[in-house]
């Protein structure tokens, strides 16, 4: 009973180890099979082992990868929707949903010996590497969206949208989509559109403002640290930060103690930082999937690459001349 016990506790907690490891499950039900047959086996005993069983050979077991592919997927045509035509709360609902999606898939391994920095990244931290590449796309997706607009009030709605998006995912305890906005408000090609942001209403500035100090990286993120320790699940905190956590303690502690010994310390460290982050793992979000919208988040011909992006900007805001004008006085 005390191995089932073991057993159980696996499945119910660290399930997609079983998701992941086809090897790993096979084994653990042939091995079930087996103690089920033994007519030795107590009542309890039987009903638990069948219990986890029934866990391990549902149908679904294997479509939690392919669901999560066919979510990401970018639209075979161009998405119809904008950011004019849908609202802030869609937008940023579903940005939410994308991420926790991904944010779910990550699995505890991927955090160790900073596999997301190694050459075999794609596959020791495939969803760590999806969340990254989620992250920069949807900060693109915001620039794009706004150097895309050639008229001045064009570009100002859209940067009061994005706001508004921004300040919901905050609602939402979206840290990872308020830090995305956030970063795309703060890119050469966007932060250098002074008349743009000459007439963006002083309250949407405000906003911007707080938002930025809760994702602020100062303090190793103190404040962003304060916000999450503070907030009920569901949440899905800025990713980088944790790596940044783990970087630090992968660099600066050793494996072995003077003694050869393993260095429990740093597993102890590294462990309570995973186990933070599969804190926030546990609560889903009671968001329902709108295609139309994921569409157009997924959207990869709305994004355009950094040296684009720069001369829209450029083509909208040309640069000043730093030189005087020459001095045409008569001699």
């Amino acid at each position: 009973m005390r191995v089932l016990n073991v057993l159980r506790h696996w499945v119910s907690k660290h399930f997609q180890d079983f998701e992941q490891d086809a090897a790993l499950r096979s084994q653990t039900i042939a091995f079930l099979d087996d103690i089920t047959c033994s007519p030795n086996l107590l009542p309890t005993e039987h009903r638990a082992a069948s219990q986890l069983l029934r866990l391990l050979c549902r149908d679904d077991i294997d479509s939690g990868k392919h669901h999560l592919e066919m979510l990401l997927r970018p639209p075979q045509t161009p998405s119809k929707e904008s950011i004019e035509t849908l609202s802030a709360l869609e937008i940023a609902e579903q940005m939410t949903y994308l991420d926790h999606q991904i944010f779910l898939a990550i699995r505890s391994e991927e955090f160790l010996g900073q596999a997301w920095m190694k050459s075999d990244k794609k596959s020791r931290a495939e969803h760590i590497i999806l969340m990254t590449k989620r992250f920069n796309d949807g900060s693109r997706l915001v620039c794009s969206e706004i150097v895309s607009r050639s008229n001045m009030a064009a570009r100002v709605a859209a940067i009061e949208k994005w706001t508004a998006v921004a300040d919901i995912c905050r609602c939402l305890h979206n840290f990872n989509g308020v830090l995305q906005i956030c970063a795309a408000f703060t890119n050469a090609a966007i932060y250098r559109l002074k008349k743009t942001w000459d007439k963006v209403p002083r309250t949407i500035k405000s906003t911007i403002t707080k938002l930025q100090a809760v994702v602020c990286s100062d303090g190793r993120f103190r404040v962003m640290r304060e916000a999450l320790h503070r907030c009920d699940p569901p949440c899905i905190p800025y990713l980088g930060m944790y790596l940044t956590d783990l970087s630090f303690i992968e660099e600066g502690t050793p494996d072995f103690t003077p003694d050869r010994l393993l260095n429990f310390s740093k597993m102890r460290m590294i462990a309570h930082v995973i186990r933070e982050i599969r804190h926030f793992q546990q609560t889903p979000y009671k968001i329902d999937h709108i295609p139309k919208v994921t569409s157009y988040l997924l959207d990869t011909s709305l994004l355009l690459d950094d040296d684009e992006l720069y001369q829209k900007s450029l083509q909208i805001e040309p640069r000043s001349s730093r030189l005087s004008a020459p001095n045409t006085a008569n001699v």
